[in-house]
C-alpha cells in the first residue's frame, strides 16, 4: 500500500465511525533504558517545546515531515521531476531544495527514490494497531518485568491517542510508563497520570528565565505538573539533560537536587544524562540549523563531581541512565 493511501485510508469512512489513530514516529523494540525490564518504546509526534540540544527533532512537529539524508542522493533528479506539487527544486549544484509549505506528503518522492536518502517520518496508526507491534514480545515483558514506554515527543500533545493506548496496554497486564516534559495542561496531564505506573521525566533547568531561553518555554508548568505526579503516588524517575555551558553549574544541579528531594518516595532515582551530539544529523536531514553546533560533551570528571553533589538529596543516582 502506498504511503498516502495508508496514511488516509481513514478518510473515506464515515468520521463518527472511523477509529481513534495517533501519529507514530517510531516503534522500538527491546528498549532497556526507558522503564524496568524489556520495553517497547511507542514514539508520538509533537512537543511544545523546542529544545537546543532535541535528539528527536523530527519529533516537534505534529504532522508528517520529510527527512532526507543528503551524503545519500545520487543525483538523479527524480525527485524533482516526479513531485506533482513542484515542491523539490535541484539547483546546479545538485543541491536538493524542499519547500515543506507545498509537500503535500504524497509519497512519489519516496518510493522513486533509488538511492533510499528520503523518507517520511510519522505514520497514523490505531490503537490497535499499535498493541499489536508491542504484543510480539510480551514474553520478554513477562520474563524481564517491563512494559511498554510512551514517548515523543512529548506523547501528552496527542492526549486522547496516549489515554486510550494506556488504558488498552493495562487491560492486557502491561506496565505503562511515559517519557514526559510535562509541559501539558494541568487537567490532560492528571488525566494521563491516572493509567500511568511510571512517570519519566527531565528537569532541563531550575530557573525559569533559563529554561525559556534553552527550550522555548519557562519551566513553572513543568514543575507543577511532576509535583502533582508526586502527590499522586506516581513512581518517578528525574532525569537531568547535562549541556555543558547552559545548564550544568553547580548551582542549578544543587537547586535541580533539591527539588528532587522535596518530591518525597515518588522519585524512583535520577539519572544525569551527559549531552552527545548524535541528533545532530537530524536537523541537517530536516533542512534546520542545529543551535548547538561546536558544543562538545561534558567532561567525564565534571560529570561524575555533579553526581557527588545530587547524592545527599537523592542516593539513588545513575550517570547515563
Amino acid at each position: 500500500m502506498r504511503w498516502k493511501e495508508r496514511q488516509h485510508r481513514f478518510s473515506l469512512e464515515d468520521k463518527n465511525k472511523a477509529p481513534l489513530t495517533g501519529l507514530v514516529f517510531d516503534i522500538q523494540r527491546f528498549a532497556v533504558h526507558d522503564g524496568g525490564g524489556i520495553r517497547t518504546l511507542v514514539f508520538l509526534k509533537g512537543c511544545p517545546l523546542r529544545c537546543q540540544w532535541c535528539q528527536n527533532p523530527e519529533s516537534m512537529s505534529l504532522k508528517p515531515e520529510i527527512m532526507r539524508v543528503p551524503h545519500h542522493c545520487i543525483g538523479c533528479v527524480k525527485c524533482a521531476t516526479l513531485c506533482p506539487e513542484n515542491a523539490i527544486t535541484i539547483h546546479e549544484d545538485f543541491k536538493v531544495e524542499i519547500d515543506r509549505d507545498k509537500c503535500t506528503y504524497c509519497g512519489e518522492c519516496i518510493e522513486k527514490c533509488y538511492a533510499g536518502s528520503m523518507t517520511i517520518v510519522g505514520r497514523y496508526m490505531t490503537v490497535a494497531e499499535v498493541m499489536e507491534e508491542v504484543e510480539r514480545d510480551r514474553l520478554f515483558y513477562q520474563n524481564s518485568n517491563g512494559g511498554i514506554t510512551f514517548s515523543g515527543g512529548e506523547p501528552t500533545m496527542q492526549p486522547e491517542f496516549l489515554i486510550e493506548a494506556l488504558k488498552e496496554a493495562r487491560k492486557r497486564g502491561l506496565h505503562t510508563a511515559i517519557e514526559s516534559c510535562a509541559m501539558c495542561p494541568e487537567e490532560t496531564f492528571s488525566k494521563v497520570l491516572d493509567h500511568v505506573d511510571l512517570l519519566l521525566t527531565d528537569i532541563k533547568h531550575m530557573d525559569s528565565a533559563s529554561h525559556e531561553k534553552l527550550t522555548g518555554a519557562p519551566n513553572r508548568q513543568i514543575l507543577n505538573n511532576i509535583s502533582m505526579a508526586a502527590q499522586k503516588g506516581i513512581d518517578i524517575r528525574i532525569r537531568i539533560p547535562l549541556i555543558p555551558g547552559k545548564n550544568d553549574s553547580e548551582e542549578n544541579i544543587k537547586a535541580t537536587a533539591e527539588f528532587v528531594e522535596s518530591l518525597g518516595n515518588s522519585v524512583q532515582g535520577l539519572d544525569i544524562l551527559p549531552y552527545h551530539r548524535l541528533g545532530e544529523p537530524k536537523w541537517e536531514q530536516l533542512d534546520r540549523d542545529y543551535p548547538l553546533k561546536g558544543v562538545n560533551p561534558p567532561d567525564r570528571e565534571h560529570v561524575l563531581y555533579l553526581k557527588d553533589l545530587v547524592k545527599p538529596h537523592c542516593p539513588n543516582v545513575s550517570v547515563g541512565g
